[in-house]
């Protein structure tokens, strides 16, 4: 080796190190934390054909042994395309209060567990079909999901 290679090569390991790093990074965020689609989607059994988003509740928890608020985003996957509330739609308004009336019946103890935030979902949904069964609910998701107590 010359001279001239020999001070070419530390350069080249550290750049070829840091790109390696930087794309081993993003490959393993990418398969950590993948992102879901946006807009109207069809999950694993087909059943959802559109989302609907709804504007962030906060809801006042709080009770006489303690304070507490939530902040939940929540998007509604629907068996059908949307329909605006002119073509026979759902309105938005009793949707909203559905959810709402959900959310204010919680307890902050059952909020804070993986399985307490998913019997929420579950009460969501159970509560969009009863009260608004052509509205064909499917699932909720959570776009944010943030308690203070």
């Amino acid at each position: 080796m010359t001279e001239g290679e020999k001070k070419k090569s530390p350069f080249l390991m550290l750049a070829l190190t840091l790109i390696l790093g930087v794309g081993g990074g993003a490959a393993a965020m990418a398969y950590l934390h993948p992102t879901a689609p946006k807009g109207p989607e069809t999950d694993t059994t087909g059943s959802v054909k559109a989302v609907l988003h709804l504007e962030t509740f906060t809801v006042d928890l709080s009770s006489a042994e303690q304070k507490a608020y939530l902040r939940v985003g929540i998007d509604v996957g629907l068996a059908h395309d949307l329909k605006s509330q002119e073509d026979g739609g759902t309105p938005t308004a009793l949707v909203r209060d559905t959810v709402l009336g959900v959310l204010m019946a919680a307890k902050p103890d059952d909020l804070t567990s993986s399985d307490g935030k998913q019997r929420l979902k579950d009460q969501i949904l159970s509560a969009l079909r009863h009260r608004a069964p052509s509205f064909g609910a499917q699932e909720i998701y959570y776009t944010e999901f943030l308690m203070q107590r």
